[in-house]
């Protein structure tokens, strides 16, 4: 199995960016966490951070072509404005999750629509780097 993770704006400030929202992990402690949940379960997995909207859509194209099983994306402050990750997650047809690592319904206003969401198979929030991982189960259990 072939996975790809990718993260949004701001998420490599995680443990920097507003602690008391996001954790005091940071970005590299999150990488990890992911790639040995992954090895442990024999699973091939690519992540990416941009804080840029067209790279992320460029990477969501090219697994496309790396034919990947399956997308894992915190898609940040893009998750509320991108009509653009959206369509991309609509034209590969890859089976995608949106993760969210603070509860988003319990926020602010702005951060209740989310513009993935219905391109997406689950929606994970509010769980920290625990969701990254029950994303990986879902991809493993389908």
């Amino acid at each position: 199995m072939k996975l790809l993770v990718l993260n949004g704006p701001n998420l490599n400030f995680i443990g920097i960016r507003e602690p008391e929202i996001y954790g005091k992990e940071t970005y590299n402690d999150l990488c990890d966490y992911i790639k040995k949940y992954a090895e442990a379960n024999n699973i091939e997995i690519e992540i990416k951070q941009s804080n840029h909207e067209g790279y992320l859509v460029d990477f969501i194209h090219q697994a496309y072509f790396d034919k990947v099983d399956g997308i894992i994306i915190n898609p940040g402050a893009y998750t509320h404005t991108s009509i653009a990750l959206l369509d991309a997650i609509k034209s590969v047809n890859i089976k995608t999750i949106e993760v969210h690592l603070s509860d988003v319904t319990k926020r602010e206003d702005f951060r209740q629509v989310s513009y993935l969401r219905s391109a997406c198979v689950k929606s994970i929030m509010g769980k920290g780097f625990l969701g990254y991982t029950e994303a990986i189960d879902y991809f493993l259990n389908k």
